[in-house]
């Protein structure tokens, strides 16, 4: 576009518009404003002069007195009318009239080159681009009502004979197609800012369903969404794991805050993998320990043989690399019993575990080793056949007494 036409046309766009009009206002006041201007030049340049050439100079004058008022009141609005919807009313509620005595001037639909199908686009489509659906239908009934009022009207009218009969076919032809292309446009324009919205409410929708799938287990999810109620369950066969860092406290003290969040963060992160591998469920993480669980919220047979698979594979991670210049140890803890799941609180809440078991899997991480997994004997009775554990002898647990625990050192290749 030529430059000093772009700078007129943003100049014309920017009519009324006010500084508390959000885009979305703007840009419709744009189209109106932009559209008006061209359509009343048409009337000023074009059709008015073209039927006071052909005799008819109070239809010609008609039409450019109407396309002088629309864009001198337009370019004036705010001093002459200090709002905007004031000077759209004042233009809606005379076009009709104006289409009205057009129509009986030259004495006939056909004749009139369609006059009165211009009320669909204005005022019904302009007021629809800019009030929306409720106003439009308001000045549809006004635009029923003109048709009506020009039906009684008809068999009294005498048809122009100052213009010749295919000119009159050719006006009517053009003002159908100008209005059909109208109505097309701008249904256009809706539908695809219905299309634009649906389609961002969609990435939207997405992006809260991913992030509710990362707080609560996918199952879960589907209950809150639809359904409102307390969710807790029992699980009489569990496995929980709990993993924490040998000695964080004082190697945090020689990191920087974002070196020991980016330290985790990495960790952490190929445990998520692990735990997504395996067809666990992370419950969460505090500082620097992680808990996953097995077995819940969908039960399975396995459950203690695959929380030590990725105990093992997260040793193996561990021990294998350095982060940030630092070699890590990890302690891991694993028992396996009955527990009760469910979701906490209403805000940032989480999907959590309870129970004796839960309890002893945290007491064999914090009794274990570094670099070590370290399980009870319920989970060992549950994985012997299948790995290699060796015997630790008995730990003093706190609030359980003496317990026999066990070392798993590897996968029995033997079986």
């Amino acid at each position: 576009m030529n430059p000093t036409l772009r700078t007129i046309t943003q100049q014309i766009a920017s009519w009324g518009v006010i500084p508390t009009d959000n885009a979305d206002q703007r840009t419709r006041k744009g189209i109106f404003n932009v559209a008006a201007v061209l359509v009343s030049g048409v009337f000023i340049a074009v059709i008015g002069p073209f039927y006071i050439g052909f005799r008819e100079p109070v239809v010609g004058g008609a039409y450019i007195a109407v396309g002088a008022f629309i864009i001198i009141n337009l370019s004036f609005v705010k001093p002459v009318w200090g709002n905007y919807n004031h000077f759209l009313f004042a233009v809606s509620f005379m076009v009709l009239p104006t289409h009205l005595l057009i129509y009986a001037l030259l004495g006939g639909f056909v004749e009139s080159g369609g006059i009165l199908l211009w009320g669909m686009a204005h005022p019904v489509m302009s007021n629809l681009i800019l009030h929306g659906s409720r106003s439009a239908l308001r000045w549809f009934a006004l635009y029923f009502i003109n048709l009506l009022v020009a039906a009684t009207l008809t068999p009294g009218l005498t048809p122009t004979q100052n213009l010749p009969p295919a000119l009159i076919l050719a006006t009517f032809a053009l003002s159908v197609g100008l209005i059909s292309f109208i109505v097309t446009a701008i249904m256009a324009y809706f539908v695809s800012q219905l299309e634009t919205a649906y389609r961002l409410l969609r990435g939207e929708q997405e992006k809260s369903e991913n992030l509710l799938l990362n707080i609560l287990p996918k199952d879960i999810a589907a209950i809150l969404k639809n359904e409102s109620r307390v969710i807790a369950d029992s699980f009489e066969g569990a496995s929980i794991l709990f993993a924490d860092v040998v000695n964080f406290t004082p190697m945090s003290a020689q990191m920087t805050a974002v070196e020991l969040v980016e330290l985790l963060n990495e960790v952490f992160t190929h445990f998520d993998a692990l735990v997504e591998k395996h067809h666990l469920e992370k419950i969460k993480t505090i500082g620097d320990c992680y808990m996953v669980a097995s077995g819940v919220p969908r039960p399975r047979a396995d459950h203690a043989q695959a929380l030590t698979r990725m105990a093992l594979e997260m040793q193996a991670y561990v021990a294998s690399r350095e982060f940030h210049g630092r070699k890590l140890a990890f302690r891991i803890g694993i028992n396996s019993g009955p527990v009760v799941a469910g979701v906490i609180g209403r805000k940032k809440f989480i999907y959590d575990l309870w129970g004796d078991a839960v309890n002893t899997a945290s007491r064999m991480e914090s009794h274990g080793s570094g670099g070590l997994t370290q399980i009870t004997r319920a989970t060992y009775e549950l994985i012997k056949d299948e790995f290699v554990c060796e015997p630790r002898g008995t730990v003093n647990v706190k609030g359980k007494g003496e317990m026999e625990v066990w070392h798993v050192i590897g996968v029995n290749h033997g079986e």
